[in-house]
């Protein structure tokens, strides 16, 4: 099983990058997510956005295997504690399947990445700026790997 995150933007300001990088390397290498970077599509000025996001959506599917389990970081996503996110790790763990963790640009994720998501996964009910996903989400992989691991960063 890998962990793939996708995510919509590129050239992330430094402490984007450390922060994201801080927790990543901290995880097993058999649970180091993989980041792959899709590039933001083009917002012009009297364009709907959602045509920029279609574009960001269909580079994310491309990057999608049919077996992936695919988890949209939405806002209209199921909230999850770090405990349930204990649990799912060690669930996708056992089951095998890579799974892939999509993040959107700035006006969140195109419908068709949606579609393709087994799950819709809220980060938290505030709105949060899509760099600070990556870092945010990094942290609570390694997190919910420390509480399966019983090491002591979880207290």
């Amino acid at each position: 099983m890998k962990i793939k995150i996708l995510a919509v933007g590129g050239k992330m300001p430094g402490w984007v990058q450390s922060g994201y990088h801080e927790y990543a390397k901290r995880l097993p290498a058999e649970l180091t997510p993989q980041l792959t970077e899709i590039p933001l599509g083009q917002r012009r000025k009297g364009e709907a956005p959602t045509r920029a996001m279609a574009r960001e959506g269909r580079e994310l599917c491309k990057n999608l295997k049919t077996d992936d389990h695919v988890i949209a970081l939405a806002v209209d996503g199921k909230p999850w504690s770090t405990e349930q996110l204990a649990d799912r790790l060690s669930n996708w763990q056992a089951g095998g399947r890579d799974v892939c963790l999509l993040i959107g640009g700035p006006d969140g994720l195109d419908s068709q990445c949606l579609e393709r998501a087994d799950q819709r996964w809220s980060l938290s009910a505030l709105t949060l700026p899509h760099p600070l996903v990556r870092v945010l989400l990094a942290e609570q992989l390694y997190r919910a790997w420390s509480i399966n691991a019983g090491h002591p960063y979880h207290r």
